[in-house]
Formats: structure tokens, C-alpha cells, sequence
């Protein structure tokens, strides 16, 4: 493990993708365009945090994505990845750096909700991401919540559940899916927004091999942007750019 703390987590590019303007194509998933620029989307500088027991969990990190960028996290448990994320979202307040998003510097809440608009992030849990009866209404949030018409919400419904294996859910409660299937669902709650950037946290937890490669076929073909955290290093290898541990407070890039 590198003993430098303020690396910068840049890995290399498999393809780089087109941000779609929704005006323009409301209502339809975009395939990855790979011959597009690479502006820097994510900037963390310095971060230090840690928790009220005294733990430090992230220690002068340094960290970037580029558009078009696709990274991978992984390390022990309790380790800081999925603080990392709650530090990019303003769910967490670092004690000291700067976190600068789609080139805005973001100091206050109030700053971070255009950052949510625009960042898809999968919780680790995926009960704290459903809160409609169904599968449909929790999928047709989002969209609606954006200000498309119910035609256009239902037509990404339909899309969006058929690229992840739920066709045929819609109408499914969605507090008696396994958790596998609510793990799809959550998932789904984000894509059916058509976000720059995807923030994945153990997206594969639960499923099985064919869900896992819906999800592989999903992120490789749309996905335009994201870092993913994952136990599963032969899945990471799949669908990013590079792999980076993070452990004792900072990263370094994991041995092929």
C-alpha cells in the first residue's frame, strides 16, 4: 500500500460518453457514445473525515472522475468507500478539503441538489431507496419528479425494467420482493433518471448470475459515468476502467 496520501484516483479510459440533454430526449435511455471530451465531473481535495468515536475513516483523500470515467472501489469493510460517496451526495460533512462537483465548489446543502439531480446513487441498503407500494410508482418517480408527462414516465418504466430484468414487476409490492429483486428495483429507480453520473454501492449483493449480467450489459451500454463499489473483483474488471483499494484512509490501485 502506497504510503503517499494524496493520491489521485484517475484511471485510465475504455470509453468516454455524451451527457444527453433531457429536453431533448425525454423518455429514452441513451447508449454510451465513446468519442466524447473528458471534463472533470468529481473533485475531492484533501478530505479528511471522521466519525464522533474518533475514527478517521478518510485521510487527506484525493480523488477525480472524468466524464466518460469508469471506477472501481473496493476494500475491507468499514473501510471509508461508502462514506466517500455520502461525501460527494453532502449526505456527510468533511472535516476539512473541498469537494468540487461538475466544477462547482459545494460548501453548503443547498449546494449539493443539483449534485442529487444529476448523480445517481445506489444505496447499500436498498429499503432505504423504496418508498412507493409498487414497483412501478417507485421506478415512475423520478421521471415524473423531473417533469416529464406520464406518457414519457411510463415509456422509461417500460425500458427501464425490461433492460434490468423486471418486466412483468410493475405491479409487484415492492415490500415483498427478495432481496435480490429490490436490490434490481433500486437500481432501476436510478437509471430510469438518466443520470450523468453513477454512484453504485454493492450493486451485485443478492443476485444472481443472470441479474448480475443484465447489470454488466446495463452499465456497459448506458452508463456514461461511474464509480462502483464491490466486493466482486472479476465484476469490477467488467465494467471499469481500473480497480483502487481503499484502505487505512486513502487508495492504492489494486494488484492485477
Amino acid at each position: 500500500m502506497t504510503s503517499n496520501h494524496h493520491r489521485t484516483i484517475e484511471a485510465g479510459h475504455k470509453g468516454q460518453a455524451k451527457h444527453v440533454d433531457e429536453a431533448d430526449h425525454r423518455g429514452t435511455l441513451q447508449r454510451r457514445d465513446d468519442n466524447e471530451c473528458n471534463d472533470k465531473v468529481i473533485e475531492l481535495k484533501d478530505i479528511r473525515f471522521s466519525y464522533g468515536n474518533g475514527n478517521v475513516v478518510l485521510e487527506g483523500v484525493n480523488f477525480q472522475l472524468l466524464q466518460g470515467q469508469r471506477i472501481g472501489l473496493t476494500g475491507s469493510n468499514g473501510s471509508g468507500k461508502t462514506t466517500l460517496f455520502h461525501v460527494i451526495m453532502g449526505l456527510l460533512k468533511p472535516q476539512s478539503g473541498e469537494v468540487t462537483v461538475f466544477g462547482k465548489k459545494r460548501l453548503k446543502q443547498e449546494d449539493f441538489i443539483d449534485v442529487r439531480r444529476r448523480i445517481g446513487l445506489l444505496f447499500q441498503d436498498s429499503d432505504d431507496q423504496l418508498f412507493c407500494p409498487t414497483v412501478l410508482e417507485d421506478v415512475a418517480f423520478g421521471p415524473l419528479n423531473l417533469g416529464m408527462t406520464h406518457a414519457e414516465a411510463m415509456r422509461v418504466v417500460t425500458e427501464t425494467c425490461d433492460l434490468l430484468g423486471l418486466s412483468g414487476f410493475e405491479d409487484r409490492l415492492t415490500h415483498r420482493l427478495s432481496g435480490g429483486e429490490k436490490r434490481l428495483c433500486a437500481l432501476a429507480t436510478i437509471a430510469a433518471m438518466t443520470p450523468e453520473v453513477l454512484l453504485l454501492d454493492e450493486p451485485t449483493a443478492g443476485l444472481d448470475a443472470d441479474s448480475i449480467s443484465r447489470i454488466v450489459a446495463f452499465l456497459n451500454n448506458y452508463s456514461m459515468s461511474h464509480v462502483i463499489i464491490s466486493h466482486e473483483i472479476d465484476f469490477l474488471k467488467e465494467v471499469t476502467d481500473g480497480v483502487f483499494v481503499l484502505g487505512s484512509g486513502n487508495f492504492h490501485a489494486l494488484d492485477n
